[in-house]
């Protein structure tokens, strides 16, 4: 059995790629809807990975390894709200018509989240809950909105562009990932040792780094930048109409959902393909949340460090991300996902084999020297760190855009939805399961080695999904 053609519109009035609602979609309106994922990137860059995240494990969890456990049953519990919620909200917004409604209200959540964090002090008893309850909620939201901007692809382009499409907005966002690190730590994250930025500057706006405010102000700069940045989707991104009131919208939109489901059961490729991505996603969940916490722990890096590190990958998602695009539309969802999966457990096996004294497991190495990444294991660290961002990247695009090509017209945020379920339902398993092997063993790298379960497990489940070329737009 094959996955179905993607769902192509009938009639004189229907959402073509190229219009929506009648409304042209032109290079301004792919444009907006690609910068929401640079002006979301912050919370995922700044906030859960490269700089909240460590703060909260080095300044106020009782020790590192308890600190990622706690990190881990946070982003556990935000992950599955998500999987609950994405489905029905998804099923009554395509019931309702618009999305960008979905889309202000949760970036506002997400926001005041991020401007909370501020408070989140150190030394204070209600510091570390708060960072953790605000995490939780603002991660809720800032995925949720993803899911609602998601919806919106499939009218923006042809079948046959999607990939490119969803690679852009998967760049643009590695790209703002680049721009906002290095602004973090070059001019707002000041050492608590030397009191200077990356660069050898002062903090801006006096953030004291005894205190540390700049770890805390990111937050701020978080709410600020998906502000700006957003504004293009709600100018120049048609969307769909409204087509009912809200409270006749849930009760079709539920109805439609038990629908979708029952649908799902026939289709058993895809429904292959949701259950692959439920459990490589978990994986990447946790990836993502520990990525920098990992090298604040066993390698002691500072902020800096954790900075210069989350840059690294950045660059190598950006750049993974372009080069995946056109290679999905050339040959499919399948391979691309699959080279990224053996990547990924490749290097996820290798990083378990390093400490601050050996590499590989049993070779004893020397400890290095005062400078950044001085030592091997820190560099091999660093390289493998590079090979996951580059296969992230399009391992996120491509199975983002093989739904959107099978979105029925009328049921986009429905099925995004659904797709959302997929990766989040069980998201919860992989940071709980890290952060339980680590609460046992008190050692982050046996915490880590659960990564290379999610990888393989969903490589081989996808190889049960028959490969299909993308199809172009019929003339």
């Amino acid at each position: 059995m094959t996955l179905p053609e993607p769902h192509l519109p009938e009639g004189p009035d229907a959402d073509l790629p190229g219009q929506v609602d009648g409304k042209p979609v032109d290079g301004k309106a792919r444009a907006g809807w690609i910068l929401f994922d640079a002006a979301m990137q912050p919370w995922f860059t700044l906030v859960t990975t490269f700089v909240f995240g460590p703060y909260v494990v080095s300044a106020l969890a009782p020790s590192a390894a308890e600190g990622q456990a706690m990190w881990g049953y946070a982003a556990g519990v935000a992950g599955l709200a998500v999987a609950f919620l994405s489905p029905p909200l998804g099923a009554i917004a395509d019931a309702a018509g618009p999305r960008k409604p979905w889309i202000a209200g949760l970036g506002i959540i997400m926001a005041i989240c991020a401007i909370g964090l501020w408070y989140a002090e150190p030394r204070v008893p209600y510091g570390l809950p708060l960072a953790l309850v605000l995490f939780a909620i603002g991660t809720v939201a800032a995925e949720m909105a993803g899911v609602f901007n998601n919806a919106m692809m499939p009218s923006l382009a042809p079948a046959d562009r999607l990939g490119r499409l969803s690679a852009h907005g998967w760049a643009s966002g590695y790209l703002a990932a680049i721009v906002t690190i290095v602004i973090a730590i070059g001019f707002m994250v000041g050492s608590p040792d030397t009191g200077l930025t990356l660069f050898g500057l002062e903090p801006v706006f006096g953030l004291d780094p005894v205190e540390r405010e700049g770890d805390r102000a990111v937050g701020l700069f978080t709410a600020f930048w998906f502000a700006f940045l957003v504004l293009p989707l709600f100018f120049f991104t048609p969307d769909k109409p409204r087509v009912m009131r809200l409270g006749r919208a849930i009760e079709t939109g539920m109805a439609d959902l038990v629908r979708g489901f029952r649908a799902l059961r026939k289709d058993k490729a895809l429904f292959t393909f949701l259950i692959a991505h439920m459990i490589y996603a978990d994986g990447l969940v946790a990836l993502f949340a520990f990525g920098g916490i990992y090298g604040t722990g066993v390698f002691g890096w500072s902020i800096t460090e954790v900075g210069l590190f989350g840059i690294l990958l950045t660059i190598t998602g950006f750049i993974g991300a372009l080069i995946g695009g056109p290679l999905e539309d050339r040959l499919g969802a399948k391979p691309v996902i699959l080279t990224a999966l053996t990547v990924l457990t490749l290097a996820s096996f290798l990083v378990v084999s390093l400490s601050p004294g050996s590499v590989f497991f049993v070779v004893p190495v020397s400890a290095g020297g005062e400078g950044l990444f001085s030592s091997l294991p820190e560099q091999l660290y660093l390289v493998l760190g590079g090979l996951m961002g580059a296969a992230a990247g399009p391992l996120q695009a491509s199975s983002r855009a093989l739904l959107a090509r099978r979105a029925p017209k009328d049921a986009q945020a429905r099925t995004f939805g659904l797709f959302a379920l997929s990766g989040k339902v069980t998201s919860f398993v992989g940071p709980w399961a890290v952060a339980t092997v680590t609460a046992l063993t008190l050692d982050q790298r046996a915490g880590v080695s659960v990564l290379i379960a999610f990888f393989v497990i969903g490589a081989i489940v996808l190889t049960r999904v028959p490969a299909t070329a993308p199809q172009p737009r019929p003339s």
